[in-house]
């Protein structure tokens, strides 16, 4: 499967395997079904998969959409456009304001509905003005077994999902992707940076602004897969067990203290668990989960 000048529908040998060439084909049929179509687009695996192969079935019918936000880091935009721009994927910028709503500044277990509220609201007045018939979003099958409460605003907006439809889960699609030879294969997940602020704490400019500038710092010093978590004053960092031995040095440890604490954090902490996504999450009580 080629999402490049060759056809992501050639017939090409793909390496990959009989069950995941049905699956693909199932999601195929799928977009093919749809009129025109909306795909929420972050410029991740899942949603630049989805973009993707939805550009090569609909053409012109399809229309990526990225939320541009204080939440999304730079290199993210820029990356994903950069992405679009190759593969000749349309794409148009939203900009979007959940920083303006109280109930998303609060920083509770419902920021992300709040977000992903905005987002789907938006594609929908987008969708109503263009005469796009749907809006798609990035979700496979392993995201069901996680804490997403982005899932219930695009139930409400009645976003579909494609990938899950066709039975994808989060490595078989990398598999596709990386048969595809797609460059974003094995990119690490990156979730918005309000999701490295402790919840309670609220979501200002100026926070996500110290995060994005101290995970750039860290990857200026080669790290690869890595969490800033904020805690006020304490930034907690998250590096994967792989890249853990590397931090742990006397010099290593001054460059990064002297550039967080540059950002404004007095206390720099390296997590021991290493890095883990939605490690946030671990704070919610089992009551907040359950009823969310």
């Amino acid at each position: 499967m080629y999402c490049t000048q060759r056809s992501i529908m050639s017939g090409e040998p793909t390496g990959i395997s009989t069950e995941l060439e049905r699956k693909f084909a199932t999601l195929q049929a799928s977009l093919a079904s749809l009129s025109s179509l909306l795909v929420a687009y972050s410029g991740g695996t899942d949603s630049a998969y989805l973009a993707c192969v939805a550009h090569q079935v609909l053409g012109t019918r399809m229309l990526a959409v990225i939320a541009d936000s204080a939440s999304l880091p730079r290199a993210e935009l820029a990356a994903a456009l950069r992405f679009a721009a190759e593969h000749s994927i349309p794409v148009e910028t939203l900009t979007t304001h959940e920083l303006s709503n109280p109930d998303y500044q609060r920083n509770d277990a419902q920021r992300c509905f709040h977000c992903k509220d905005e987002l789907f609201a938006q594609m929908e007045h987008l969708r109503a003005k263009r005469g796009f018939a749907h809006i798609a979003y990035g979700r496979n099958l392993d995201d069901d077994g996680d804490f997403r409460p982005g899932q219930r605003a695009a139930a409400m907006h009645h976003a579909i999902a494609p990938l899950a439809d066709a039975g994808l889960r989060k490595a078989e699609i990398r598999a596709s992707a990386r048969a595809a030879g797609l460059s974003l294969a094995d990119k690490p997940a990156s979730a918005c940076l309000s999701s490295r602020i402790e919840y309670g704490r609220p979501v200002t400019t100026e926070a996500l602004a110290q995060v994005e500038a101290a995970e750039a710092a860290l990857r200026a010093l080669g790290f690869m897969q890595l969490r800033v978590r904020h805690h006020g004053e304490l930034a907690r960092i998250e590096l994967t067990r792989e890249e853990l031995p590397r931090a742990l040095s006397l010099d290593v440890f001054d460059r990064i203290s002297h550039q967080l604490r540059a950002l404004g954090f007095r206390y720099i902490a390296l997590d021991l668990e290493g890095f883990r996504s939605g490690s946030m999450n671990a704070l919610l009580s089992v009551t907040e989960l359950r009823s969310h």
